[in-house]
């Protein structure tokens, strides 16, 4: 019984200590909070449990411009230009706008990837689809480009702008242009139809910058020049009538990629401003003169442009207030001044005054080069400048005065291509020249209230000065897309006037 009594106590004695051991408290996992990163600038954490910083920003954009088919450029072609029942009063666009920034400190320097996208809503247009445009046979685009097909009254898309790698010197992936200045085509505006130089617009690239202190930098590139800066090789043997009343000369006869573009930049970067020299080397590779390979083709040439582009920062006139300007000259490389959010043909109807004529028209088209079936490619020259001066009226107001002016040229028998397909497919009369001048004047205001808050009202007036001789004339066939009949058009000088209303919340 006694030795029964000690067991049973034991047993109670264990059983009250692993009781007792059971609601003692159990030591947590230590929690990872989010910490600021203060290396790289305001905005950046570390991602938990990493010794990588990160920033997540972007905007959020609402959007008219009244007068044009696109936001935000003017209404030079397709039914914009047209400028009749078919053409828009206005076109609304809302984005949302988001930036991914990641940097990483090694032994070989900061290992940086930043991503930003935007998905995009923008409001219907016609389409020009179809034969007639009545009794709701029309069809309706909603891209910005007029590309997504018919059916729908607005669309939406996501667009990549940046998505791109840097290390130890290296810029691989898709961003800015290292022939573009800082302000690319925005030396002060909202508005996307500036020639005269740069390009906002990424592009996939392979570069090296080296960085020589005293904010003096060096780039070497090679960029794809599919998507950005190839414009159009011309075979003028396959021009149409239609396609000559667009300002398209002739059939786009661009064979495959061959070779990147190379870009060389020199920039120095210092508290009174910014000075960049930029050259680039483009390859106009054709196809065929004919729809096989037993028909030839013209040989490869190259073109070149070469930019340079300064900034002037806190001028006498108010504290931050800025002056950027930019000029451009090409040869075979005529997107490197027609940048690609613009055109490069040109279609713009108005008023005649000339007997016999039903309306004016102002065509124009630029192209790398053009060429006929048995001869070589002729290059087209283009140059050009933009620029524009900032006040800052006080912290919340600020105005911009911006212009640009660009001229695209063709040598003689360049001319001579062209203007025999003009006699041949519109009966042109008068004189020749397909030679034009392409500027813009504009001024933008904009109001920030609180701050990342602004509103934006941007004015801008575009002009085509053609140099075809005055009271020529062409003779059109039916272009059932834009709804002009066929008949005799007086070839005349035309104008754009656009204005932009812009709300953006930037976080």
């Amino acid at each position: 019984m006694k030795r029964k009594t000690i067991v049973l106590g034991s047993v109670a004695i264990l059983a009250s200590a692993g009781a007792q051991a059971a609601d003692l408290p159990v030591k947590a996992k230590a929690i990872e909070y989010v910490k600021i990163c203060s290396l790289y600038g305001a905005g950046f954490y570390y991602i938990p449990g990493t010794d990588t910083c990160i920033k997540l920003g972007g905007y959020l954009r609402a959007e008219v411009a009244l007068g044009t088919n696109g936001v935000y450029d003017a209404a030079n072609s397709g039914v914009g230009g047209a400028r009749n029942r078919l053409s828009n009063y206005y076109t609304s666009r809302s984005r949302q706008d988001l930036g991914i920034d990641t940097r990483t400190a090694t032994e070989y320097g900061v290992v940086r990837s930043y991503f930003e996208g935007a998905f995009s809503w923008t409001a219907g247009g016609y389409n020009g689809a179809g034969t007639t445009a009545v009794n709701g046979l029309t069809s309706y685009s909603g891209s910005a480009t007029g590309t997504s097909g018919s059916g729908s009254v607005a669309g939406g898309s996501l667009g990549i702008y940046y998505a791109f790698i840097q290390f130890a010197g290296f810029t691989m992936g898709k961003a800015s242009s290292q022939f573009a200045t800082p302000w690319a085509n925005y030396p002060g505006q909202s508005f996307d139809g500036l020639p005269g130089g740069g390009s906002w617009e990424p592009v996939n690239q392979f570069t090296y910058t080296a960085d020589f202190g005293q904010g003096i930098t060096a780039s070497v590139s090679a960029q794809d020049q599919v998507g950005q800066t190839t414009s159009s090789i011309w075979n003028i043997s396959g021009a149409t009538a239609a396609g000559m009343a667009a300002g398209t000369y002739g059939a786009n006869d661009i064979g495959g990629s061959r070779t990147p573009d190379l870009i060389g930049m020199v920039r120095v970067d210092q508290a009174w401003g910014l000075f960049q020299a930029s050259v680039a080397a483009h390859d106009n590779h054709a196809a065929y003169y004919g729809a096989s390979e037993l028909t030839g083709h013209p040989n490869d040439k190259w073109g070149w442009a070469a930019q340079l582009g300064l900034s002037i920062k806190n001028i006498p006139t108010g504290a931050g207030d800025t002056i950027n300007l930019q000029g451009v000259y090409t040869n075979g490389a005529t997107r490197y001044n027609f940048q690609q959010y613009m055109g490069t043909q040109f279609a713009m109807y108005g008023g005649s005054g000339l007997a016999g004529a039903y309306q004016s028209l102002g065509i124009a088209g630029a192209s790398d080069s053009v060429f006929v079936t048995g001869s070589g490619q002729e290059l087209t020259t283009t140059f050009g400048f933009n620029g524009a001066y900032t006040h800052n009226w006080d912290p919340h107001w600020n105005t911009a005065i911006y212009g640009a002016w660009a001229g695209v040229r063709y040598n003689g028998t360049a001319k001579g291509y062209i203007c025999g397909a003009l006699v041949t497919n519109l009966a042109l009369t008068g004189t020749c020249n397909p030679d034009f001048n392409y500027a813009v004047v504009g001024t933008r205001t904009a109001w920030t209230p609180v701050k990342n808050l602004s509103f934006f009202a941007d004015l801008a007036y575009t002009m085509v000065d053609q140099k075809y001789g005055g009271g020529s004339t062409v003779t059109l066939p039916l272009q059932s897309n834009i709804a002009k009949p066929a008949g005799v058009y007086e070839l005349k000088n035309q104008g754009s006037l656009t204005l932009l209303l812009r709300a953006q919340r930037v976080f």
